[in-house]
């Protein structure tokens, strides 16, 4: 029974190793009738596009935000209960136009108070320069006996001393009236800080209430905010550029602007201003693109996308991106010759590259390149070519300028 068992064993071990050496040597055998390798017989299906010239810009994209040329805060200067609340978000203002009003009675009982010691003040000059004309009529008088030897010299002394005491005394009083007067003024300012309104330089240009931070009723501090002003006539697209490409860029620069909110808008500017300085954690600097926004499409806050043209070149021979391969460390493109259905790896010398096309330097191309599929291509490999535009003319090359179609490969 064991040597039965050994024996069906071993039939089934001999059974397995044939059926894995069998498919080999039967695809040795049949590589070898065709006489090549399954390298040779291999064709990679490919898709073209021409080599054209054109004119290709050299330009950079960038990402940012846009804010407002202009945005402040509308505070109060004294504290008090916010009484009226005249604007709300999106209202537009002119320069001068009234905000809220604060609750003004402390205020205008302050400025009465200040009114009243004023009259007193006034009233007490009143006295002490009657008085003061008075003792210089008396000290006139002692003083001419004085002269005539009639009055003694402690008469003389005490009438100058009276009427020099009633001088100073009448000019304290005026400047109590002065301190009296600018105290009134002073009321009447915080009378008038009750009356909050938002003013900027050109009063012709209307601006636009962004934010508001609180409601009729509120308890306020001096210098809460109660309402942000922005000026969207002109926006600022601000973005952050690399050490690269950093000194490329200089004031006045034109730029072009996209939004996500737009599709298919684009938007004029000008570079403004470049920062003096890279910032060390990030080795990038900001620059700010102005735009005037007189249709008030553009918001601040919304994401952008600014291209700045640093460049151009008429004529250049241009290969799409995708054409470009790299094969033993060179970069180049395969060219495909339709008569042989073959491509060729050519290395190229790339100068400018933009999302879509490479300008190629040298050496001089024409024809079709291969778009798609040339990661499987080496040099001389058979490829299968797409399906032209005219179906009667199978194989065929597409028309001079003309990407062929990316049709089902044959």
């Amino acid at each position: 029974m064991k040597k039965v068992l050994v024996i069906v064993i071993l039939l089934a071990l001999a059974g397995g190793l044939a059926w894995r050496i069998y498919p080999k040597t039967r695809s040795a055998d049949g590589a070898g009738a065709r006489g090549g390798t399954s390298r040779d017989a291999a064709k990679v299906p490919v898709e073209l596009a021409p080599v054209e010239t054109q004119t290709i810009r050299d330009a950079a994209r960038f990402s940012g935000s846009l804010v407002a040329k202009s945005y402040f805060l509308v505070a109060p200067k004294v504290p008090g209960r916010l009484d009226k609340l005249l604007v709300d978000i999106g209202d537009e203002i002119s320069s001068g136009e009234l905000i809220a009003i604060l609750d003004d009675d402390e205020y205008a009982q302050q400025v009465e108070q200040a009114r009243a010691e004023l009259a007193v003040a006034s009233a007490n000059v009143q006295e002490t320069e009657s008085a003061l004309k008075v003792e210089q009529r008396e000290f006139e008088r002692v003083q001419a006996l004085r002269e005539k030897k009639i009055s003694s010299e402690s008469d003389f002394d005490a009438a100058r001393a009276r009427y020099e005491a009633l001088e100073a005394r009448n000019k304290v009083a005026i400047a109590q009236v002065a301190q009296r007067d600018a105290a009134l003024a002073a009321a009447a300012v915080r009378l008038s800080y009750t009356k909050i309104a938002a003013s900027w330089e050109d009063p012709l240009r209307k601006r636009f209430i962004g934010e508001r931070f609180v409601d009729e009723g509120a308890m306020l501090r001096a210098n809460d905010p109660i309402v942000s002003v922005i000026d969207i006539s002109t926006l600022t697209a601000v973005v952050y550029v690399i050490e690269r490409d950093y000194s490329r860029i200089n004031v006045g620069q034109e730029a072009v602007v996209t939004v996500e909110a737009l599709p298919g808008k684009t938007f004029s500017g000008r570079v403004m201003r470049v920062a003096p300085l890279l910032r060390e954690s990030s080795r990038q600097a900001r620059v700010e693109i102005e735009l005037p926004n007189d249709e008030r499409l553009l918001k601040p806050g919304m994401f952008a996308l600014v291209q700045l043209e640093f460049g151009h070149r008429d004529n250049a021979t241009v290969v799409p991106v995708e054409a470009l391969a790299r094969r033993e460390g060179r970069v180049g493109v395969f060219t495909v010759d339709h008569a042989e259905k073959k491509a060729h790896f050519v290395p190229v010398t790339v100068g400018v590259t933009t999302e879509t096309n490479a300008e190629i330097l040298d050496p001089p191309l024409s024809g079709f390149v291969a778009t798609l599929g040339q990661h499987l291509l080496f040099d001389g490999v058979s490829v299968i070519l797409p399906a032209p535009q005219d179906s009667a003319a199978p194989g065929a090359a597409a028309p001079a300028g003309q990407a062929p179609s990316a049709g089902a490969a044959k």
